[in-house]
């Protein structure tokens, strides 16, 4: 199937284009995936008990407490077990990680870094390393698809985006898998208020705006939402602007976001000054350097 041409297909229906993260972003999900599902899962496929306390630890830096936070889960179990490596902990026990050269060679060569896309790589490039991650980013999907259910939107998330819907052409922009995305969407009855939705399977959070949105509306009439660094990457990479559902302020993101951000953003007072004292504050809330360092 041809994710992409979904995106390139979508015709503006509003003269103003809203891109929007998922996952820590609209949804309160990122702790309860990465703690419950994810972190054990990588305890039970990588053999890793002996360092439960570390790998939680390196974990929730990479994956929620950091500059590295929202990324696809591929690249981002590559930067945990790099971190690892360095860690002194981890030699004196003489612990013996996995090689994930493979996983980095399909890293390198693949945009859509889905699901599919790495089990199809693994059929013809078959590692035990290989098999180990093919198996815990399937048992991720399945538990979170079996277990996870009620997780609401953020408080002011919903009106915001209703509000949105009336005003601007809206996408989800996520590097979660699709089906997770549609289902979570469909659940809080928000996917109707949206006229795509894009996840892993359709590329790069760069590449769903681009696809989407370029050449297709003003570029300062096209605004990218979202909490991680990713995020970010994605706005400055098409030459967008960018509001930030700040980690662990997103209830007052939001609520600003209403109140003061998306007026702002129709009526051309977004880009300048008040997007930089956005990004000042955001940029705060995502160290790049470990404490443990």
């Amino acid at each position: 199937m041809d994710y992409q041409a979904n995106l390139k297909n979508l015709k503006p229906g509003h003269e103003f284009f809203i891109g929007i993260d998922s996952d820590g972003c609209v949804f309160d999900s990122m702790e309860v995936k990465q703690k419950d599902f994810f972190i054990p899962n990588a305890l039970k496929y990588f053999d890793l008990y002996p360092i439960s306390k570390i790998l939680r630890e390196t974990w929730e830096f990479v994956n929620l407490y950091s500059i590295h936070r929202g990324g696809n889960r591929f690249t981002s179990i590559i930067k945990v077990f790099e971190l690892l490596n360095e860690r002194k902990e981890i030699r004196d026990k003489n612990i013996k990680l996995p090689d994930l050269s493979s996983l980095k060679e399909w890293v390198k060569i693949e945009t859509k870094l889905s699901n599919s896309n790495l089990h199809k790589y693994f059929e013809s490039h078959y590692n035990p390393d290989l098999e180990k991650v093919v198996r815990w980013t399937e048992a991720i999907n399945k538990d979170i698809s079996g277990l996870l259910r009620n997780i609401p939107p953020f408080p002011h998330a919903k009106s915001a985006i209703i509000e949105m819907s009336s005003l601007a052409d809206l996408i989800i922009v996520s590097q979660t898998p699709l089906e997770a995305l549609e289902r979570e969407w469909e659940v809080h009855d928000l996917k109707k208020y949206v006229n795509a939705i894009a996840g892993q399977e359709h590329g790069t959070k760069t590449e769903h705006i681009s696809l989407a949105a370029k050449g297709k509306y003003p570029d300062n009439r096209i605004l990218m939402i979202g909490d991680a660094k990713g995020d970010l990457d994605a706005a400055k990479n098409n030459g967008i602007l960018f509001y930030p559902v700040v980690p662990g302020k997103e209830d007052y993101s939001w609520e600003r976001f209403i109140n003061e951000g998306l007026k702002k953003f129709l009526n051309g007072e977004f880009e300048g000054t008040y997007q930089e004292s956005l990004l000042r504050e955001f940029r705060k809330s995502l160290p790049d350097t470990p404490l443990w360092k």
